[in-house]
């Protein structure tokens, strides 16, 4: 049987190597990441996301999303309390990942204290897009992030526009050279053929900005909890 970034990991060693995604991302250095939504690409330091947006060959008019969890959400995205309910109970009754974009807090320490390039690379229009729960990977840099009071940014590990990669060794050359550290746990858990990434919601008018994962049942779970229809933007 193949393994998958779902498999449980012992904490041990998840704690172990998130902390090498950090310490190296804290240099300047770049890594690559599972993810249950697909492998991702993530830095924290201007050098660090301007090898990203090289290495995919991306536009700096699609920023980079913030690895979060829905207590970052709460404390970073400006929303009415009925959303920041909404975004918990899609993470801890629903179990659905999902990207939130709303607006958000600059003076947040985890973003006060990156560089200004960074949180520019990383922010549209006023808004963040923060990637919310994908995986034990992705949850323990979030808690590690907010440890460290040091903000996590990146974007799927793959050449712009070509489709999310499931497993490390098929990530393109360019992007997996561009990585000073990788790891792998094996094929992500929603592996799919579309080449599909996290679904990615604007809360301010419950806009759907991308349709990914997990999009029919968030549709139904927007529509029958909270009797919100997803719009198409």
């Amino acid at each position: 049987m193949n393994r998958s970034t779902a498999d449980p990991v012992p904490q041990n060693q998840l704690s172990r190597d998130v902390a090498a995604v950090m310490d190296t991302i804290a240099e300047e250095g770049v890594a690559i990441v599972p993810l249950d939504v697909a492998y991702a690409i993530v830095a924290a330091t201007p050098a660090g996301v301007r090898r990203i947006f090289d290495a995919k060959e991306r536009s700096y008019e699609k920023p980079c999303g913030m690895f979060g969890s829905s207590s970052l959400s709460r404390a970073i995205h400006v929303m009415e309390e009925e959303k920041h309910a909404m975004v918990k109970f899609l993470v801890s009754q629903a179990g659905l990942p999902f990207s939130v974009v709303a607006p958000f807090r600059p003076d947040h320490p985890l973003l006060s204290g990156a560089d200004p390039f960074v949180l520019q690379s990383s922010s549209k229009a006023g808004t963040l897009d923060m990637l919310i729960n994908a995986g034990q990977f992705h949850d323990e840099i979030a808690r590690q992030s907010e440890a460290r009071a040091m903000g996590v940014f990146g974007s799927s590990a793959n050449t712009s526009l070509t489709g999310s990669k499931y497993r490390l060794n098929d990530i393109d050359p360019p992007v997996l050279s561009a990585a000073d550290i990788s790891f792998d746990y094996g094929v992500s858990k929603y592996d799919n053929d579309q080449g599909y990434s996290s679904s990615i919601i604007d809360f301010e008018m419950f806009k759907v900005l991308r349709i990914g994962h997990e999009f029919v049942e968030l549709q139904r779970v927007f529509q029958s909890e909270f009797g919100v229809t997803l719009t198409s933007a």
